[in-house]
């Protein structure tokens, strides 16, 4: 099995940056939140069973998932969250597996923006990376991004992971407060080590 990175982080972290500069180094990448989008669009593995769980009102007019109605329906009710992640969540696993399988090179990342709160990434990873940053960046990032207002991230904040969790979680952390160290050395350097151990761990399982 290749090495495998868990990189995380709240909202407005900046994990897509970082993965991005991973994929850089030729390091596959495998997003969850993509994978998401992926079943829910129109045609996708997830939406029979969603338009029979909830019904046509959560199904976009070309045949995709009416996104803001199901981010309302489930934002503040744990039922309607559960029925959707019991559709989604097995198709997302299986496709990662797929990827994984498919993906070159010494290592590959996960990008899971839920690993702390899902409960089972942390035993299908080697390590766990956390993009970091302070939650006065996060929310000021999100507001501009998404045009959101600051009770709004906050609202989306209270129900992910906090800060504290998310680092007690971190076998790495990368600083991505906009006040602090460049991305990229940061990544230079844990892309160095990550190849180390990846070597090590492969040529355990040979010996």
């Amino acid at each position: 099995m290749t090495y495998a990175i868990g990189l995380t982080g709240g909202i407005g972290s900046g994990k897509t940056t970082v993965a991005n500069l991973f994929a850089t180094h030729g390091i596959a990448i495998i997003d969850t939140d993509a994978i998401a989008h992926s079943i829910t669009a129109p045609g996708g593995a997830a939406m029979p069973a969603i338009r029979r769980e909830f019904g046509d009102a959560f199904v976009a007019p070309d045949g995709s998932l009416d996104r803001a109605r199901m981010r309302e329906a489930v934002f503040t009710d744990d039922a309607a969250k559960a029925r959707l992640e019991a559709i989604t969540h097995p198709l997302i696993r299986t496709e990662c597996e797929r990827a994984a399988a498919e993906a070159d090179g010494p290592y590959l990342i996960f990008v899971v923006p839920l690993l702390v709160e899902s409960g089972t990434w942390r035993a299908r990873v080697q390590r766990v990376l956390v993009v970091d940053c302070t939650e006065e960046t996060q929310i000021a990032r999100v507001m501009s991004r998404n045009r959101f207002s600051r009770e709004q991230v906050q609202a989306i904040m209270a129900r992910q992971a906090t800060r504290a969790q998310r680092l007690a979680e971190a076998d790495d952390v990368i600083d991505n407060d906009a006040q602090h160290a460049p991305l990229e050395p940061q990544v230079d350097r844990l892309h160095a080590a990550y190849l180390r151990l990846a070597t090590q761990e492969k040529g355990g399982e040979s010996a």
